[in-house]
């Protein structure tokens, strides 16, 4: 099979290593790829933005399937635009992305449907959400509408911090994502990732993770696009799989199915595991990143063969078998993440970091006189297995030890809350 991957981040220089892996592939692609995807795929210089390009490069190669990584393309339809011209795609079309797309489209699907989540208001002016917030009181958690790069979100644990975030929302913080807000009650718990893949009819259970969206050690600071993650999380239980999977995804499923956008693709569930059971924080329509570079690194199975059977509708005839190991996944960020990271720096020791037993995803990084470079907020996730988290955890940051890279920080606790667990 010939397949092109639609993205440049950590999480498709993860699917491309899973990808290459496979006796199915002829030719892998990536558009626009980065250093890291260039060892596992040839890069083409498409405008993922004009899907009649896409359509004509695949037309042209022979494409046989497009696996699209990130959120955005999804969003704005290009499943849609590439079907129509009969290309196979793995990923859900442009309405049924809007449960990533859209807070308040997922919220109002919830409330449909009996699916446990956080109380809420939905709000298009200011006046509006701070009414509510006020009464309210905090903590609270306000969340732009739309697609921030995962930035759009603010746990205020005073009032004036969620004031300040609802104005900053509609004053344009975020672009158009903040044109609406979402209003959440604050939900206590331990937070984490539930993955199924999905094919419009079946949902099959993909994994488990916990991300640390916090940039700092301890669960301090702003929050990121995710500093770290591992796989699975021992949190979620069996017994806690097959309730989300009864209260959450197949409901989700159903709902989709009878608003005309059955779901195929990845659906990727945020969960807070409440004294009252796991309830949804948000939904994502493609794998997490840094959760997909743990869940590559553990899955047994042909990825291929997995995405081949949701783009044709066959989930119920496949399955997907996990490495006993635990994976854990560091991501090194340039100075100044989450805010305005430094770009240009010049990164060594990816080899030496790889020979200690890891892998090295290529998440914000560029070619600059033969060398790699910092071109990004996250540039690197550094990937490792073991036993169990522990081990994952000490190979993990020898590898990030043998990095140079000055310019580079990571938080030095990721797992933490299962290194605990197992310490016990």
């Amino acid at each position: 099979m010939n397949v092109l991957l639609i993205g440049s981040g950590g999480r498709e220089h993860a699917l491309a290593w899973k990808l290459a892996a496979s006796p199915m592939l002829t030719k892998l692609y990536a558009a626009p790829g980065n250093p890291g995807i260039a060892q596992e795929a040839e890069l083409v210089a498409l405008d993922i933005a004009d899907h009649a390009a896409v359509a004509a490069f695949c037309k042209d190669k022979g494409i046989d399937l497009v696996v699209v990584g990130p959120e955005g393309p999804l969003v704005v339809g290009i499943g849609d635009d590439l079907r129509a011209t009969g290309i196979r795609v793995f990923g859900p079309s442009g309405k049924a992305a809007q449960l990533e797309g859209s807070k308040g489209f997922t919220k109002d699907l919830c409330a449909r449907y009996g699916i446990p989540t956080a109380a809420y208001g939905r709000f298009d002016n200011a006046a509006g959400a701070r009414a509510y917030v006020e009464k309210t009181g905090a903590p609270i958690v306000i969340k732009a509408d739309g697609l921030a790069a995962g930035k759009g979100v603010t746990v205020a644990m005073t009032l004036d911090e969620a004031l300040e975030a609802v104005d900053a929302c509609f004053e344009g913080a975020f672009g158009g994502a903040g044109a609406s807000v979402v209003v959440e009650e604050f939900m206590t718990g331990e937070e984490a990732s539930f993955f199924c893949l999905c094919d419009g009819k079946t949902a099959l259970p993909f994994g488990t993770a916990q991300d640390h969206k916090r940039v700092g050690d301890g669960d301090v600071g702003p929050n990121t696009g995710g500093m770290g993650a591992y796989s699975p999380a021992p949190v979620m239980t069996p017994e806690l799989i097959d309730q989300t999977m009864r209260e959450i995804i197949e409901p989700t499923m159903r709902g989709m199915t009878e608003m005309g956008a059955p779901f195929s693709g990845v659906l990727f569930a945020g969960l807070m595991l409440t004294d009252q059971g796991p309830k949804l924080i948000e939904y994502n329509t493609r794998f997490g990143d840094p959760e997909c570079q743990v869940l590559m690194m553990r899955l047994k199975e042909d990825l291929l063969v997995l995405l081949n059977a949701a783009a044709d509708g066959q989930l119920a005839h496949v399955s997907a078998r996990w490495r006993d190991e635990a994976a854990l996944t560091v991501v090194m960020a340039a100075a100044g993440y989450p805010g305005m990271p430094q770009k240009g720096s010049v990164i060594s020791g990816i080899d030496k970091s790889e020979a200690a037993c890891a892998q090295v995803f290529h998440a914000g990084t560029a070619v600059s006189d033969g060398k790699i470079v910092a071109n990004g907020g996250r540039v690197l996730n550094v990937t490792a297995t073991g036993r169990n988290v522990s081990e994952a955890q000490h190979k993990a940051y020898a590898a990030v030890d043998m990095l140079d890279w000055p310019e580079g920080f990571c938080r030095r606790d990721i797992g933490w809350r299962a290194v605990e667990r197992e310490q016990q």
